[in-house]
């Protein structure tokens, strides 16, 4: 154990999805504990903080079996490391935010050195695995859960959960739509079609032509029609026929747009808490997705509509995805004053309302200090 009055933890974000969770965490512990040492797996949030960076994020990140063989020896690399330290007693805490699959096995390497585990961002057991919960009540000593079905569904398999409420609502307020207009370069009255196809170079591959193509499609039903994409860097977006690349915030294209195609995951709660009208669409590799037909079992694919318990907005999954598909679910979202659009914004603020309160990093951190307390 450390001395009186520190403590030493070690915050371990595999992916970059949880890079900036893992950052207000570091935050949120400084304030409340200044003397706090906090060492890191992280990205360049994490790094911004100035907490150690002993692992990056980068060769980690991986959706899918597929996809996740192929960083297997850096994961490697980064366990062995961490079970070496963990056995040394260079920690009293873990901190493991999402990326399930790595972090149950740090978890594991953690517990068998006497180091206590609190996870933040709860594996998705609800969907494809809750006969793994057994083994995740073993790992956690405290699990902080965002979305507000999954405090009763792991409490009820023996998991010391927590409702915490989603960190997303204490991301700093969006620009007026004036402002994030005039940001990205598109006139205030002509309608705007955001893409988001993702931040990983597997997803980007999968869903940007059939989403650059749906765009096409719309601009000639809407021919004053605007398009834009999220574009992060290492992903590569061809053929993009005027449409514009934004590279700053997804909440300033969600801000300025009037409808979205949005992939599966937090970028759907993000477009929900910005009132945005979308379609959302997902694809994975051909193998990953077979084995995911025989273990998800949940009616949606999107964050938006699990956490409302219906379909408020519309889904698209692998091979339902095609650039037609996608033109003619988001064009009547496009006016803006019409009823499809109208009659989802309306519904997308009850999605702000079931996410909690704000404060999710600074009651995670109290957490995390009272159990090293």
């Amino acid at each position: 154990m450390s001395e009186p009055g520190s403590c030493r933890i070690y915050l371990s974000a595999g992916e970059a999805s949880g890079d900036a969770h893992a950052a207000e965490f570091v935050h949120a512990v400084h304030r409340a504990h200044p003397a706090a040492v906090i060492e890191a797996t992280g990205g360049p949030a994490v790094a911004a903080t100035g907490v150690m960076i002993r692992h990056s994020v980068a060769p980690l990140g991986a959706m899918g079996l597929v996809e996740a063989a192929r960083t297997l020896p850096a994961h490697v690399r980064v366990l062995r490391d961490l079970t070496r330290r963990f056995a040394d007693g260079a920690y009293d805490l873990l901190v493991a935010v999402d990326y399930p699959g790595f972090h149950l096995r740090l978890a594991e390497a953690a517990r068998r050195a006497g180091v206590p585990t609190l996870f933040y961002v709860a594996p998705q057991l609800w969907a494809w695995g809750a006969a793994r919960a057994g083994r995740l009540a073993r790992l956690a000593r405290r699990l902080a859960v965002i979305l507000p079905f999954e405090q009763d569904f792991f409490r009820a398999r023996g998991v010391a959960a927590t409702f915490v409420g989603h960190p997303l609502l204490d991301a700093p307020a969006p620009p007026t739509r004036a402002d994030a207009r005039s940001a990205i370069g598109v006139q205030s009255a002509v309608p705007l079609l955001a893409l988001f196809p993702g931040s990983r170079e597997g997803e980007v591959r999968r869903l940007w032509p059939a989403m650059r193509d749906a765009a096409r499609q719309a601009r000639r039903t809407i021919s004053e029609l605007e398009v834009a994409v999220a574009t992060v860097p290492g992903c590569h977006y061809p053929d993009p026929d005027g449409i514009i690349g934004w590279r700053g915030a997804a909440r300033t294209l969600m801000a300025a747009a009037d409808a979205g195609l949005c992939k599966s995951g937090t970028t759907t709660l993000e477009a929900a808490l910005a009132g945005l009208p979308m379609v959302v669409a997902y694809r994975m590799h051909p193998a990953t997705f077979a084995v995911a037909r025989r273990v998800v079992h949940v009616p949606w694919i999107s964050l938006v509509n699990l956490v409302v318990g219906r379909e408020l907005v519309p889904e698209l999954v692998q091979g339902q995805v095609s650039a037609g598909a996608l033109a003619a679910a988001v064009t009547p979202l496009l006016d803006r004053d019409g009823r499809a659009a109208r009659r989802q914004r309306e519904e997308l603020a009850l999605v702000r309302r079931r996410l909690g309160e704000p404060g999710a990093s600074a009651r995670v951190a109290a957490m995390a200090l009272d159990m090293v307390a």
